[in-house]
């Protein structure tokens, strides 16, 4: 049975008939393919006077400068020219570049400037600059700012956009009658760039007019065409300029206060307090024009936003996202080819659960820290002149140990973590054509007799000119380095396809051995497969109908097990999505699995596998017009299987007001209802109980889950900003019968937990009513460039029971009633630039 559908081989075949079928029918479209035209031309102008920065372009030199204008719309629909005229023109000095823009508009009443955080957009109209400074067309550095002076900065590469990345630079905006004007002054040590007397940098601006939802560029950037960084213009003139020495310093202090509960030896809970004040610094420094030294020492990151705990059921880990500031800018060089997942550092100690076992020697776990505590990190990172990038990142964690109590009270300490060093290393060649070649390298050790971890990945992307076709690979070999011998495993993927055009299309196919485990620095869920994917896509990129753009897609996925070579999973599925002219986005979704599949993790002994029912799901969105007060998101999706009376339901409703350009809220509301859902309850090994052979026993349960969220901000200005954020989630699984999973992955009747599974004749119960509260509050002043004071206040609930709560209000009202943690922490960060101090003393 589970050999029945096609061999890898034979699908690739019918696969690459397919595509080749489809190339035929698009060729006659391809003579009229969008093709990229030559790049505009700005020339900056060197000046030897002061600017101020304030707004207002009204030194006299800003009208010696070249204008760049004529920007071509590129959203929604792209082609039209702006009809409300953009002006910008560039100045240098020895120092900085200097970017002004007049941005004209029908009224003052048709600017939108809604307040933000830094890095955050909202309902605004923006302004920004865009500098490829190695000309390598697929690097680069973007800067912008809003009428309201709110500054966003982002890099860009291989990997996308990224405003995680933050630099020191300033920029000022005014509203000047129906127009309004943005001054930026970007100083060399934001940005890196050759040592040529002679710079040639990719150019480009853009605009958005939020009153229209229209975006333009000054270089056209058309979304026919694949990439962003090259279809860029060119910024010429800047000439006999050398990169500062780039070195800065942003010491910090903070305090931190914490009251948390703490289990008592009779089942009672009191309260403990914990007091802290700690210092550290982090360090910036140019080796040389192209290279930086980024450290941090002794870093504090009990200000991060709180984890999304979830009720996990799956044999998966949860992935959280990443928020600590270190390891989330400047990281697009480490996270090429997704091998680096983070929150590995400072994560739960790797022999975090060998502390159990001393409850099996009768003694006590008083505190068994579920983080690790990161020492100092280390990012050195770069581009030369012929495009090698070169990233080397280097973390170290200390010890970890838990503390154990034994019957007689005596303590002593239990080490859950040992020494580690976490480090990874990148050579990024970038090539012709949107092109490069990528070599990665991580690298865990641990001190003592735990085991270290190595991977070594490659990565290319090989495109033809004008970027209509393309070629990616990627491979990797991980390593596992045990005292007694060392675990090899490898994966490796090769897709092609067209990636530009109203038509694309792409086929990848991939493998992943059984022993391939790259996660001790980096995060994979599923391994020992082999996968065939084709992907096709139509975009309608002009308005048609009552539609301003559309995009389909139609796909399917072929899963074999790798060894043994058995069939796995086949998966087809179709998405659509438009935005009507009336800027209400719309989307519908659908995935079918026509067959009976193969699951060969939730059984969680290998070798087992479950036979996953043939199922089909349905869905869709929407998303109203942000210009407006009142702003809505909902999506929904209903699944069904065939099995017993399986089903699930998914429902997600976001309203989000804005009551004025300062205050503004958003809610959400998700409700997840599986019922029937089935899934693994218990493992009995063999020789567990006498006369019993190993069982895997699945159960079947009713889960429901509701999250609710509410997020709020005030904006003083456009640096000071007070923000608040409250999540709970509630999720409860019920089981109500058992069964035996048998060697064909079939459900057989069962008798658990009754029938001698237990000695001690208690019946075990596997219903869970989980809880988790966190509420957020931040205050945050940047009151001096990259100087920030910010005071933080958490509170945390984790309740995890097996009393099954039917009422959403008993269950909430129990949970915030519950023992909580609440923390209040102040932190000072100032930042010291080595330039601005030698100025001052030059001057005095």
């Amino acid at each position: 049975m589970m050999d029945c559908l096609p061999k890898p081989v034979f699908v690739r075949m019918v696969v690459l008939v397919l595509v080749v079928l489809l190339q035929q029918q698009v060729w006659a479209q391809e003579k009229k393919a969008p093709v990229l035209a030559p790049p505009k031309q700005l020339q900056a102008l060197r000046i030897t006077e002061s600017i101020k920065i304030d707004g207002s372009l009204d030194e006299a030199v800003w009208q010696q400068a070249e204008i760049a204008t004529d920007f071509i719309q590129n959203r929604p629909n792209p082609g039209p020219k702006e009809v409300h005229p953009t002006q910008v023109r560039i100045l240098y000095d020895d120092d900085a570049i200097y970017v002004g823009a007049i941005m004209h508009d029908v009224s003052q009443d048709s600017i939108f400037k809604e307040m933000g955080k830094r890095d955050d957009l909202g309902n605004t109209d923006f302004f920004g600059v865009f500098f490829d400074t190695y000309n390598d067309q697929i690097n680069g550095f973007g800067f912008f700012t809003t009428p309201a002076g709110v500054q966003l900065d982002a890099r860009y590469s291989s990997n996308g956009e990224d405003f995680s990345w933050n630099a020191v630079w300033e920029s000022n905006a005014t509203l000047q009658g129906n127009t309004w004007v943005a001054e930026m002054r970007i100083p060399y040590s934001a940005i890196r760039f050759s040592n040529k007397p002679e710079q040639l940098w990719g150019l480009n601006f853009m605009r958005n007019r939020q009153s229209t939802r229209k975006g333009y560029f000054w270089n056209h950037v058309d979304p026919a065409i694949n990439g962003f960084v090259n279809q860029w213009g060119q910024l010429t003139g800047i000439k006999n300029v050398e990169a500062p020495l780039r070195l800065s310093l942003t010491p910090y202090v903070s305090g931190y206060a914490e009251k948390y509960p703490h289990q008592n030896g009779d089942g009672s809970t009191s309260y403990k307090d914990n007091f802290n004040f700690s210092g550290g610094m982090d360090v910036k420094y140019g080796i040389n024009d192209a290279f930086t030294l980024d450290m941090t020492l002794i870093p504090d990151f009990s200000q991060v936003q709180s984890d999304n705990q979830v009720l996990n059921l799956s044999p998966f880990e949860v992935q959280f996202n990443e928020n600590r500031p270190f390891f989330m800018e400047g990281t697009e060089l480490f996270n090429k080819g997704d091998f680096l997942y983070s929150r590995r550092i400072g994560g739960r100690p790797i022999n975090y659960l060998n502390a159990s076992e001393e409850e099996k020697l009768g003694n006590t776990i008083v505190e068994n820290p579920r983080e690790t505590k990161m020492l100092n990190g280390t990012k050195i990172s770069g581009r030369t002149q012929s495009g090698l990038g070169i990233g080397i990142f280097n973390a170290v964690v200390g010890r970890q140990y838990a503390t154990v109590e034994d019957s007689e009270g005596n303590q002593f300490r239990k080490e859950t973590q040992p020494l580690t060093n976490y480090n990874i290393a990148v050579f990024d060649q970038s090539l012709k054509n949107n092109s490069y070649v990528t070599l990665v390298n991580t690298n865990v050790m641990r001190q003592g007799s735990t085991y270290d971890a190595n991977l070594t990945g490659l990565l290319f992307r090989l495109a033809t000119k004008g970027n209509k076709y393309a070629l990616n690979g990627k491979a990797a070999l991980s390593q596992k380095y045990y005292t007694s011998d060392t675990r090899l495993g490898h994966m490796y993927s090769l897709g092609a396809g067209k990636v530009s055009g109203n038509f694309q299309y792409s086929f990848t196919h991939s493998m992943k051995s059984d022993t391939y485990d790259p996660n001790d620095m980096g995060i994979n869920f599923i391994r020992n497969t082999v996968d065939e994917d084709l992907n096709l896509r139509y975009n309608f990129y002009q308005p048609f109908w009552k539609l301003l753009n559309m995009n389909t897609q139609l796909g399917a996925t072929y899963s074999r097990r790798y060894k043994p070579d058995t069939f796995q999973n086949l998966v087809v599925y179709g998405r659509v999505s438009g935005t009507f002219k009336n800027f209400l986005s719309v989307g519908v979704f659908s995935n079918l699995e026509p067959v009976v599949t193969y699951d060969f993790f939730e059984p969680r002994v290998e070798g087992r596998y479950y036979a996953y029912p043939t199922n089909s799901s349905i869905g869709g969105w929407v998303s109203s017009d942000y210009r407006k007060k009142l702003a809505l998101d909902v999506e929904l999706n209903y699944r069904t299987f065939n099995e017993h009376e399986r089903r699930s339901l998914d429902v997600f409703v976001a309203p989000r007001y804005r009551v004025n350009d300062k205050l503004s809220f958003t809610y959400s509301y998700s409700r997840n209802i599986r019922q029937d859902d089935m899934g693994f309850a218990h493992h009995v090994a063999k020789g567990e109980r006498a006369g019993m052979e190993e069982r895997v026993i699945f159960g079947l349960r009713d889960v429901n889950t509701v999250t609710n969220a509410l997020t709020g901000s005030y904006i003083f200005n456009n640096r000071m900003s007070l923000s608040l954020r409250a999540r709970h989630y509630w999720s409860k699984a019920e089981y109500n019968r058992f069964f035996q999973l048998g060697d064909k992955g079939e459900l057989l009747s069962d008798t658990y937990p009754h029938g001698g599974y237990f000695a001690d004749g208690k019946q075990p119960n596997h219903n869970i009513n989980f809880n988790t509260f966190n509420i957020d509050m931040v205050y945050s002043w940047w009151f001096a460039p990259g100087s920030e004071i910010s005071i933080v206040w958490k509170n945390a609930i984790l309740n995890d029971q097996a009393e099954i709560i039917p009422r959403y209000y008993d269950n909430f009202t129990r949970t915030i009633t519950g023992p909580q943690t609440n923390s209040l922490s102040i932190k000072v960060l100032y930042f010291i630039d080595y330039q601005v101090l030698k100025k001052r003393f030059s001057k005095s």
